[in-house]
């Protein structure tokens, strides 16, 4: 029988369940995020080996296989038999050539893009709804006054606090119609199936015959649009630091009832998935860092 000498005091005990259960809200949230395409899988592996003690570094290789996109127990199987890893690795503990081989089938399946060369004055920043685009733009606005922000022509109504002319031209469906007849919308889309957005072409024009740096803040619609009219645009796709973060945000907006949130969440999943497209990735996770980042992406004037 263990004497009280030898048995872990009460508080240690519950401090170490403690940690496990939140080590397995990590991993849990890791795979989260592996899954909706907020984390490339290839940057899953490169924390696993800095930090083996991390979520990444715990998390089992199967588990980390079954969270991505399209991969089922069948095809887990295959791959772990295809690289030569077992089932009871862990991220964390995979050898050398374990991880290399790893990394060169995930390189096959889900390549990460390669920066394009040079940089633009025509700037475009997209990402998934609740992102924080808007907030990211508003800061590059404030604190670069010589770069021009484009504001967008959107059919919906006002949210609280915003101001036509300055966030949004809140135009009627008529208006809008009529813009798009004129050739006057350098893009423009219809938004969560409900909404009209476009991006007015002659201040973009104006602006850029003067040796401006352009901003277009836009959805992935508009994005590609953009990329379609002037392939040398630089595309930059805003990210949340996580999926869980996102969910906390657009609940937090209280801008939009459960259904509509729940509709939005869903988008966000399909418009993570097209991230591949973009030339550039940015997390959100501070405004003003992620501000000056997309700053140091364009081709801003000395």
């Amino acid at each position: 029988m263990p004497t009280d000498s030898v048995r872990p005091p009460e508080v240690d005990r519950t401090a170490a369940s403690r940690r496990a259960i939140e080590a397995r809200r990590a991993r849990a949230s890791l795979k989260r995020d592996i899954g909706t395409r907020v984390l490339a899988p290839q940057e899953v592996l490169r924390r696993a080996e800095s930090d083996t003690r991390s979520p990444a570094g715990t998390l089992r290789v199967t588990d980390f296989l079954l969270a991505l996109p399209a991969i089922g127990r069948g095809k887990r199987d295959r791959v772990l038999a295809e690289v030569g890893i077992a089932p009871v690795k862990r991220l964390g503990g995979l050898g050398p050539r374990q991880r290399d081989r790893l990394c060169g089938w995930l390189d096959t399946r889900f390549p990460e893009p390669e920066p394009r060369p040079g940089r633009s004055r025509l700037l475009v920043l997209a990402g998934p709804t609740a992102v924080g685009k808007g907030t990211v733009a508003t800061r590059i606005r404030d604190t670069h006054p010589e770069i021009h922000l484009s504001v967008s022509a959107t059919t919906r109504q006002p949210r609280p606090g915003e101001v036509d002319g300055t966030h949004y031209y809140f135009v009627d469906d008529a208006e809008f119609d009529r813009m798009i007849a004129n050739d006057e919308l350098l893009e423009y889309a219809t938004v969560h199936n409900t909404h009209r957005y476009g991006t007015p072409r002659g201040p973009v024009d104006e602006a850029l015959r003067a040796g401006r740096t352009v901003l277009l803040e836009i959805d992935l619609q508009g994005a590609r649009q953009v990329r379609s009219a002037e392939p040398s645009a630089t595309l930059v796709f805003l990210l949340p630091p996580s999926w869980d973060e996102l969910v906390t945000r657009l609940v937090g907006r209280g801008t939009e009832d459960d259904e509509e949130r729940a509709r939005r969440l869903r988008t966000a999943r399909v418009e993570l998935a097209a991230q591949r497209e973009f030339d550039f990735f940015v997390v959100n996770d501070d405004v003003a860092e992620a501000a000056e980042q997309v700053v140091e992406l364009a081709d801003v004037p000395a």
